[in-house]
């Protein structure tokens, strides 16, 4: 079981019973607040403003910033070298496209994937069960583009990130621009997503989360 916790723009916490991981701790400076918080695996993306607020995550915590493979607390993690444009980082750099095994789920933070995957990358991620997306378009990928990144996966459940809010983003497509590209009927959103591999169904579901801290 695993719970899901977004705190605005790419800032995301997942515990399970055994591990706490913060990935892209948020600054204050994006308009979101979140409070300190305690984590065992802190995972950086990119380096890029808004990403790395470190101080907001006590230590000690094991710290994560790029490709490779992990185990901590008997969790696997996979970091995967993606993008932030679609022009091989040429323009805005490197991104790491996290992979999480924790207990019986696959979960999967595309960071600020600027790109459609590879073949190969899809094929990494085909086993994800829970994918994290950004969806509000650039700097990362549009609406469009994460309806695609969705079809190459091919995950039980997305979250989207990322776009506009009363608090953040505001020059970001609004939420329900990618709803309508996914087909999504009405979302009510929630203050977590709490999940079990037996909650996975064969239809795609996509859980809106509410920001806060």
């Amino acid at each position: 079981m695993a719970e899901i916790k977004w705190f605005g723009h790419a800032c995301v916490r997942i515990r399970t019973r055994d591990l706490t991981v913060i990935i892209d701790p948020v600054s204050p400076t994006t308009g979101y607040q979140m409070s300190r918080q305690r984590a065992d695996v802190v995972a950086i993306t990119h380096n890029h403003p808004g990403h790395r607020a470190l101080e907001q995550v006590r230590e000690p915590y094991h710290l994560l910033e790029g490709p490779g493979e992990y185990e901590i607390r008997g969790a696997f993690i996979t970091g995967i070298r993606t993008f932030h444009d679609d022009e091989g980082g040429k323009r805005l750099g490197k991104n790491t496209t996290y992979l999480f095994e924790l207990d019986d789920l696959v979960i999967c933070h595309l960071g600020d994937i600027g790109h459609i995957l590879t073949d190969a990358q899809a094929e990494q991620l085909s086993v994800v069960d829970v994918l994290l997306v950004p969806v509000g378009g650039p700097p990362t990928i549009t609406p469009q583009q994460a309806v695609e990144i969705i079809g190459q996966i091919e995950p039980a459940v997305v979250v989207p990130l990322q776009y506009r809010t009363e608090r953040g983003d505001h020059d970001r497509a609004p939420l329900d621009a990618f709803l309508r590209e996914v087909g999504a009927a009405e979302v009510v959103p929630r203050e977590t997503l709490t999940i079990r591999k037996s909650d996975l169904g064969d239809t795609l579901q996509v859980v809106v989360l509410t920001p806060g801290g």
